[in-house]
């Protein structure tokens, strides 16, 4: 196991640690993953158990309560601090707060990887399901993995998470090992895509949105500008995003000038 140096900043009560090396997913592309293994994609906050402490993948050393991490496995896990769908808002609220605090009751560690074993997912994930056999872990989970017959199963599942507000799906090559990088092997399928631009200005809306948000005019990474008037509850038309905030939206394709077509806001990006 690695060694991990802290950095702490005592007067704000956090440390920082050491960005873990974390595997990372490629988009699906129709491509065939009969026989392949898939779970829900949780819409909560990534972390990394290197043994002894929660460290998200900023590196940030997360004030996980004591209760919350015993029971936790002497190896590493990879996985999604989640509770339920929809609530990607509340988590970080939770997770980011500098002290130990009861808050983490509603959430729990669900770990789909154990990136030093080696063999395949099963396998790897046989040892940490074997551990918690002979260990009670409260709050640690083992994400649930089903083995896809073929690409229209893929398509039934993803139509299920997505019909009940989920945020897509997760499919894996189940023979090869954890790679800490972007996999092929390691999938993401939406109905949708999703990505990131800065707010550079607030636009007034007409009808019932007169006197608050109409939309927001973005920039993404490419330089390329256009406006996001949708997604937004009515809280945030009153209190939209500042501007310079980095938004994560979706989209369902882009245009041949590269703007993205029916973009709809998702939320605000949080640092964690």
């Amino acid at each position: 196991m690695r060694t991990i140096v802290l950095t702490c900043f005592f007067a704000l009560s956090f440390c920082f640690a050491a960005k873990p090396d974390l595997m990372l997913l490629e988009e699906w592309k129709d491509q065939n993953v009969s026989g392949w293994l898939m779970s829900e994609k949780m819409d909560g906050v990534r972390a990394y158990w290197d043994g002894q402490k929660l460290i998200s993948r900023g590196g940030i050393v997360l004030a996980a309560p004591a209760w919350f991490t015993e029971g936790f496995p002497p190896f590493a896990v990879d996985g999604e601090l989640w509770s339920t769908r929809g609530e990607f808002s509340k988590i970080v609220s939770i997770v980011k707060k500098q002290e130990p605090h009861e808050g983490w009751k509603e959430i729990a560690f669900y770990a789909f990887d154990v990136p030093s074993e080696s063999g395949g997912l099963i396998q790897r994930l046989v040892k940490l399901e074997y551990y918690l056999k002979l260990n009670q872990a409260d709050y640690l989970r083992i994400a649930k993995q089903i083995t896809c017959k073929d690409n229209d199963d893929l398509q039934r599942f993803l139509t299920e998470i997505e019909n009940g507000g989920g945020e897509g799906v997760v499919v894996r090559n189940p023979d090869t090992k954890y790679v800490a990088k972007r996999d092929p092997n390691a999938l993401k399928v939406k109905s949708f895509y999703d990505a990131e631009c800065v707010v550079v200005e607030h636009r007034k809306g007409e009808g019932k949105y007169k006197k608050v948000l109409g939309s927001l005019t973005c920039q993404n990474d490419e330089g390329v500008r256009f406006d996001i008037g949708s997604g937004f509850s009515d809280e945030e038309r009153k209190n939209p995003p500042p501007i310079g905030t980095k938004i994560t939206y979706k989209y369902k394709e882009t245009t041949s000038n590269k703007k993205p077509r029916f973009p709809v806001y998702v939320r605000i990006k949080e640092e964690i």
